[in-house]
C-alpha cells in the first residue's frame, strides 16, 4: 500500500511539473503574440518621416548585444570602471585619512588639555573615532566615484544593454535579466544592489536577487581582493596580471550567483519565474550634473551615514575586545586562540576568522584588524605600503593557500551590517536577513576547506 502511494505522488507531482511547464510555454507564446501586435499596430498608425533615426543605435546594439561581442564587452567595460574607482579613489582615500588623523591628534590634545579621563579618550578616539573614520576614508571616495559612473552608464543606456545579454543565463536559473542590474549595482555597495531590486515585480526573483547580492565584491571588499593578489599571487608591478586574476574572481563571483539562483529557485522559493518585457532604451546623453548629485546623495551617503550609525557600536566593541584583559592576556587574543582550530580547518587562523566577525559593520576594517591582532595593539592600525603589510603577514604564517582562502573567503561571507539593515528593510523581514547571512557564509567555508585539503 505505501509503495502504491510513492507511486501515485510521484506521478502526480510530474503532471504538476508537466502543467507548469506547458503554462510558461503558453505564457511565453502569448507575451509575443501581444508585442507582435503591439509593433503592428505601431508601425499602422505611427508616421516616421526619417527612418534611419535609430539606424546608428541598431548597429551599436548589434555590437553590445550581440552573443559573441556583447558579453566581452561588458566584462571590459565593468573592469574599465573598477580600475578607475580604485585608482582614482586611493589619492582622497589617503587624503582624508590624514585629515582624521590631524584631527584625531588635535583632539587628544583638546582633551587632555580638559583633564578628560584617559581611559574616555581612549574609547572615544581609539576605538569609536578611529573606526568610524577608518569606514568613512575608505568607503566614502570609491562610492562618489563608483555611483555616478554607473548612473551615467545607465542614463546612456548601457546597462539595460548588461541585463539584455544576461537575461538567458538569468531564464535558465528560474530568474530573470533585471537582476544583473542590482548586481551590477552590488560592485559598487551590496546595500545599493539590495535597494535596487525594487526594479524586479516578482517576489520571488526580487528575493533571489537579494539573497544572491552579497556574492559579487563591493567597494569595501575590493581593496582587501586586489591587495591579495598584489603581494601572494602576481606581484606588485604586474597590473595587467593583476587585473587578469581579479577578472577571474569576479566570473568566478557571477558564476556562484548563477547557481545559488538556481537552487533558490527549486528550493526555498520554489515556482517558476514570471514574465517580462525588457525592453531596451534609446541612447541618451544624460544630465552629468542632475545625475552625479542625485547618485552621490541618495546612494553614496545615504548608504555612508547607515554604515556610520553601525560603525560607532562597533568601534566600541573592537574597542573592549583588545583592551579587557584576562590573566594578562587580552580578549581579542582569547577569542582568536579559542577561533584557531576552525581557521586552521578552512585555511586561515583565529585572527582572519575574528577580523571578519568584527568586520560585520563595515568590510573596510578586515585587515587593519587583522594587523592589530597580530602585532598585539590595541586599536586599528593602518600599513604604510604593501611590502611592509607582506612582511607581517608572512611572518604570522601567511601562505599562497592563506591568501587564497582569505580572497574566497572574502568574496563569499556574510554581507556587511548596512546591507543586512537594508535587506531586513526591504524584505520586511528577519527570516530573509538570516537566511542572506547564512547561504553565502556556508558555501565560503566549504569552498576554503576544500581549498584547505587540496594544499594539505
Amino acid at each position: 500500500m505505501q509503495k502504491k502511494n510513492i507511486g501515485i505522488n510521484k506521478l502526480l507531482n510530474e503532471i504538476n511539473n508537466f502543467k507548469e511547464k506547458e503554462k510558461k510555454k503558453i505564457e511565453n507564446k502569448s507575451i509575443e503574440k501581444i508585442n507582435k501586435l503591439a509593433n503592428d499596430i505601431a508601425n499602422k498608425v505611427v508616421k516616421i518621416k526619417n527612418n534611419d533615426y535609430i539606424k546608428k543605435e541598431r548597429k551599436i546594439d548589434k555590437i553590445l548585444t550581440s552573443k559573441y561581442t556583447g558579453i566581452p564587452i561588458m566584462i571590459i567595460s565593468l573592469l574599465i570602471v573598477f580600475w578607475i574607482t580604485i585608482s582614482l579613489s586611493n589619492y582622497p582615500s589617503i587624503a582624508l585619512n590624514k585629515l582624521f588623523n590631524l584631527i584625531s591628534n588635535y583632539l587628544f590634545k583638546s582633551l587632555n588639555k580638559l583633564n578628560i579621563n584617559p581611559l574616555i579618550t581612549s574609547i572615544l578616539l581609539n576605538g569609536i573615532y578611529k573606526t568610524t573614520t577608518w569606514v568613512i576614508s575608505v568607503m566614502l571616495p570609491p562610492m562618489c566615484i563608483f555611483f555616478p559612473i554607473f548612473a551615467i552608464l545607465e542614463e546612456y543606456g548601457f546597462l539595460p544593454r548588461i541585463a539584455f545579454n544576461l537575461d538567458k543565463i538569468f531564464q535558465k536559473c528560474n530568474s530573470c535579466g533585471k537582476q544583473a542590474l542590482t548586481m551590477c549595482m552590488g560592485f559598487g555597495c551590496n546595500a545599493v544592489g539590495v535597494t535596487n531590486a525594487r526594479i524586479i515585480d516578482s517576489k520571488k526573483e526580487r528575493l533571489i536577487a537579494i539573497i544572491t547580492n552579497s556574492f559579487v565584491p563591493c567597494n569595501g571588499r575590493f581593496p582587501t581582493i586586489i591587495a591579495i593578489i598584489s603581494m601572494f599571487i602576481v606581484g606588485y608591478n604586474n597590473s595587467f596580471l593583476s587585473s587578469f586574476i581579479l577578472t577571474l574572481v569576479i566570473i568566478f563571483a557571477i558564476l556562484i550567483t548563477f547557481i545559488v539562483s538556481k537552487i533558490l529557485s527549486i528550493t526555498l522559493l520554489k515556482g517558476f519565474e514570471s514574465n517580462f518585457t525588457l525592453e531596451l532604451p534609446y541612447y541618451r546623453k544624460p544630465n552629468f550634473i542632475k545625475t552625479i548629485f542625485y547618485t552621490l546623495y541618495e546612494k553614496a551617503l545615504k548608504i555612508l551615514f547607515r554604515a556610520i550609525k553601525v560603525s560607532i557600536p562597533a568601534g566600541l566593541i573592537i574597542w573592549l575586545f583588545s583592551n579587557i584583559n584576562i590573566n594578562g592576556i587580552s580578549l581579542f587574543n582569547h577569542i582568536t586562540i579559542f577561533l584557531d582550530p576552525f581557521g586552521k580547518s578552512i585555511g586561515l587562523d583565529g585572527v582572519i576568522v575574528f577580523a571578519f566577525i568584527l568586520g560585520f559593520p563595515a568590510n573596510e576594517i578586515v585587515i587593519p584588524i587583522i594587523i592589530m591582532g597580530y602585532l598585539n595593539k590595541s586599536s586599528l592600525l593602518d600599513y604604510n605600503s604593501l611590502d611592509e603589510l607582506k612582511n607581517i603577514l608572512v611572518t604570522n604564517g601567511w601562505t599562497l593557500k592563506t591568501a587564497i582562502c582569505t580572497i574566497v573567503i572574502s568574496l563569499m561571507h556574510y554581507p556587511c551590517s548596512t546591507t543586512c539593515l537594508t535587506i531586513k528593510e526591504e524584505t520586511k523581514s528577519l527570516k530573509w536577513m538570516f537566511v542572506s547571512m547564512i547561504i553565502p557564509t556556508i558555501i565560503g567555508i566549504f569552498f576554503c576547506f576544500i581549498i584547505n585539503f587540496i594544499f594539505k
